[in-house]
């Protein structure tokens, strides 16, 4: 279960904000969030300017004095990613040009984490790009959450720490639901690990959606591994994009005879038409985490629900400040 950071952290924390040691600065990825963590901090965002020339180039002043100090950049590389992800640099490179002691990215959600392997001949590991990019900005640690692939910490050669969305998920499953009567799915065989870790910790049974992806974007589901018949049947997954999936896979288990169907994914990209979609599901509801800044189509999805990460994240960035485990917190 996450443990609530320690008051002597949070105190640090608050001293050496006080001190000017720790300076949280917000890229435009999502403000909301970033002023959820300051708060959960209890100390201001950074003041600093984060704006576009007239042909789209980003400009960025920090101005505060930072010398010295510990400054964590918050900032998802979320759409547009590639707008999203130059800002992170550029913020990057505005703090290590002032003399910042650290700079640490936060960064909810990693972008480009799906490329993470040679697909085919002569193709990129954008994901391996990505992590050279922040490392030789000048970042010096990077936090994230919910890795698509928990190797990409490897491509970072900068200390990183992938915080886990899951006890947050177990504590609103065990809110919600009568835990005997719940079954967790993996929405493919690629995420059994991510749903036999959620399914232990809430002491349920696990079943699988076997399906056979015919092009990006779409697939297609051909069994359903487990007998689901009864049980309110929990998808869990890391990253809901086009929804297909998981629309698909909700179909497969009422079928099957599922009483009903929810999903817990920690990073709703939810492009294009996905959350009318998923609206227009089988899907009873989808539990996302504000890892990305909700569009107005998911905000008005009467079947999506967020989930609030910010608890989370503050009390990674006071353990770091102070020089405290962070692991500890999912102990």
């Amino acid at each position: 279960m996450l443990n609530v950071v320690s008051s002597k952290a949070r105190e640090e924390a608050s001293m050496s904000a006080k001190n000017g040691s720790i300076k949280l600065v917000a890229g435009n990825s999502n403000p909301a969030l970033a002023q959820a963590i300051a708060q959960g901090l209890n100390m201001p965002l950074t003041k600093a300017v984060v704006r576009r020339f007239a042909d789209m180039e980003i400009f960025v002043e920090v101005q505060e004095n930072i010398r010295g100090s510990d400054a964590f950049i918050i900032q998802s590389t979320s759409f547009p990613a590639n707008d999203n992800l130059m800002e992170l640099l550029i913020i990057t490179d505005a703090l290590r040009r002032s003399s910042a002691r650290r700079i640490t990215a936060v960064i909810p959600y990693f972008g480009y984490a799906r490329q993470d392997r040679r697909s085919g001949s002569r193709t990129p590991i954008s994901a391996k790009l990505v992590a050279n990019l922040i490392t030789h900005a000048g970042v010096d640690r990077v936090m994230t959450l919910d890795l698509h692939a928990g190797q990409i910490q490897g491509f970072f050669d900068i200390p990183t720490d992938n915080l886990f969305a899951a006890p947050l998920m177990v504590r609103d499953i065990r809110e919600r639901f009568d835990l005997g009567k719940v079954m967790v799915v993996s929405p493919d065989v690629g995420g059994v690990a991510r749903a036999r870790g959620l399914a232990k910790r809430i002491n349920t049974p696990l079943a699988i959606v076997d399906k056979r992806r015919e092009r990006p974007g779409e697939s297609e589901v051909m069994n359903v591994i487990g007998d689901v018949s009864g049980y309110s049947c929990i998808l869990v997954d890391d990253i809901v994009d086009s929804g297909g999936t998981l629309v698909n896979a909700a179909d497969a288990l009422i079928a099957k005879g599922a009483k009903d169907v929810y999903a817990y994914i920690t990073h709703g990209v939810l492009s294009g038409g996905a959350a009318a979609r998923i609206a227009g599901s089988r899907l009873k509801e989808l539990v996302i985490t504000d890892s990305i800044l909700p569009t107005e189509a998911v905000t008005k999805a009467a079947n999506i629900r967020t989930l609030p990460i910010a608890s989370l994240i503050s009390d990674a960035i006071a353990r770091t400040a102070a020089e405290e485990s962070v692991s500890s917190l999912f102990d």
